[in-house]
């Protein structure tokens, strides 16, 4: 991906892969890549979309899609999906990550890490998952995450999810790292709260990368620090009439 051997119109469709950085949200990549392709085309508008949000406090892959490939969006949102989550356990937050402060605290000095690989195993196939209040989900026609930070309770309804694998990279209680295989809709904020009971305790996300939507991977995707040259390298300025 970053090494670009044809032109790509933009304005007729392409499909970019980009490495969402820290802090920043999906609609700000989008924006991001937008201005910097508007200008290097030397034009007002052009239609960006992209395949599956991230939070502002994950990183990773994410896939734009211009002009006419935005009829793709759909499907390459269908793609299986690959993350690696820091979970902290022994607390629990209200967003289940760390957007908010604690709200509760566990104990954790009954988790060994026998029992935490034991534990994985049971989120393995498909399972229902509650989503976080905070999250895009609509409830009444509106997003939840704006009612609930209005203090307005919202009971979400569970919806059936994929998980294909979940593999414990570190245990270094009370964090655990984990690789998480998953289909769409899969919150891993939702995740890490519910292994977090499981294991008689809580837990929250601490820190999340995604590393592969479908066929795209971390390795193939741009930094928005890259995206100049490669527009520059990819894209054709157009030349004047006349």
């Amino acid at each position: 991906m970053k090494h670009c051997t044809q032109e790509l119109d933009l304005k007729e469709g392409a499909t970019i892969y980009l490495h969402k950085p820290l802090g920043m949200s999906s609609f700000g990549l989008v924006h991001r890549f937008r201005y910097a392709a508007c200008q290097h085309l030397g034009i007002k508008k052009l239609k960006v979309g992209h395949a599956g949000t991230l939070d502002p406090l994950a990183t990773g892959v994410m896939i734009l899609c211009t002009g006419g490939h935005t009829k793709r969006i759909e499907m390459l949102q269908q793609g299986s999906k690959e993350y690696i989550a820091e979970i902290r356990l022994g607390q629990t937050t209200p967003t289940f990550d760390l957007e908010s402060e604690p709200d509760a605290l566990y104990p954790t000095e009954h988790i060994t890490p026998e029992a935490v690989v034991e534990v994985l195993k049971s989120f393995v196939g498909e399972i229902d998952q509650v989503p976080p209040a905070f999250s895009a989900c609509k409830v009444d026609g509106k997003r939840a995450y704006d009612l609930a930070r209005k203090g307005r309770e919202i009971a979400l309804e569970p919806k059936r999810i994929r998980i294909d694998e979940i593999e414990l990279l570190e245990c270094q209680l009370p964090v655990i790292l984990i690789r998480v295989a998953c289909g769409k809709g899969t919150y891993i904020r939702s995740l890490a709260r519910d292994i977090g009971f499981a294991l008689g305790s809580g837990g929250h996300l601490i820190s999340l990368v995604r590393t592969r939507v479908g066929e795209a991977r971390l390795e193939d995707c741009l930094s928005l620090e890259e995206v100049g040259d490669f527009l520059s390298r990819c894209v054709p300025v157009p030349q004047p009439k006349g």
